[in-house]
């Protein structure tokens, strides 16, 4: 496992930023999210429902990259496929930058308990079944990378439907280590730490 991860960790490095140091179309993005992507994730990032990411303050490479791979089939999805097919590269970099200067916070635990077992499993993984902790990739505190999404103060439903989807490999466009990881994870250690992630800030 700790192999598996340097090579993650090797490639993540290696991937070149989406979103350089460059200048981006604030307003055209501004445009189109507030006539499309609004409607799921809000006008601030901050989506209502469960079942859709916060995108507020998630790094504006990953959330190019994410849109690419609607676009191009790679991440599969009905809903975003057609919300990304008509975007150019420019305006996908532009909308990821318009969500990461958004303000985003956490939410108060609703069980002490459960909160607990997903601090521990996210902070040092599981001996007894190999898992690695999420924060060796994530950061300790949820932050991410350019490459590597920014899991606090995620949705809990999302988080876990995610996990499945890596599970079941349902989901192929990002990197193969969370097939491993995902395939480690009980359904009590998957909810907890997605209950535990939508917490930080």
């Amino acid at each position: 496992m700790k192999k598996i991860l340097a090579g993650a960790v090797v490639s993540a490095l290696c991937v070149g930023s989406l979103v350089a140091a460059e200048k981006v179309d604030l307003a055209r993005a501004e445009e189109i999210v507030s006539g499309r992507c609004f409607l799921c994730h809000g006008l601030e990032g901050e989506s209502a429902s469960p079942v859709f990411p916060r995108l507020a303050g998630q790094h504006a490479d990953y959330v190019a990259r994410q849109l690419a791979d609607f676009k191009s089939g790679k991440r599969k999805s009905d809903t975003m496929k057609p919300q990304a097919e008509e975007l150019t590269l420019a305006e996908m970099k532009a909308i990821g930058v318009f969500f990461e200067n958004k303000k985003f916070g956490g939410r108060p635990a609703k069980d002490a308990e459960l909160l607990a077992v997903g601090r521990f499993v996210y902070n040092r993984g599981n001996q007894f079944t190999g898992l690695p902790s999420c924060a060796s990739c994530h950061g300790p505190k949820g932050l991410g990378s350019p490459q590597l999404p920014r899991l606090a103060g995620q949705h809990p439903r999302y988080v876990e439907d995610q996990i499945k989807q890596f599970n079941k490999r349902e989901r192929n466009n990002d990197n193969a280590v969370m097939h491993t990881i995902a395939s480690k994870l009980s359904e009590l250690e998957t909810h907890a730490v997605a209950e535990y992630v939508a917490t930080l800030e």
